[in-house]
């Protein structure tokens, strides 16, 4: 799942960005306005995040494949069951 993660920056459908560095820090952007946070893989096939200072979600990701090679992680959220297809730029 690092691998997956740390990849390359994921774009997702609304044009937000997102980057996760091996060392469990991750950086969201959203209409260009950046927030920090920290990640960690929790078990096989999901990770936890931390967005300062209190909010915590857990995700299961997915490969996301076309013509065989991976593209990008689709990202469920947990708690809402909320799905979030990021694509590698």
């Amino acid at each position: 799942m690092m691998a997956a993660l740390t990849a390359a920056e994921f774009v997702f459908d609304d044009g937000a960005t997102q980057s996760f560095t091996a060392d469990g820090r991750t950086t969201y952007v959203d209409a260009g306005v950046p927030s920090t946070g920290e990640w960690s893989v929790t078990g096989d096939g999901t990770f936890a995040s931390f967005w300062p200072p209190t909010y915590r979600a857990t995700y299961t990701v997915q490969w996301i494949v076309e013509d065989g090679l991976p593209v990008g992680v689709s990202f469920t959220d947990a708690r809402s069951g909320a799905r979030f297809n990021g694509r590698y730029r």
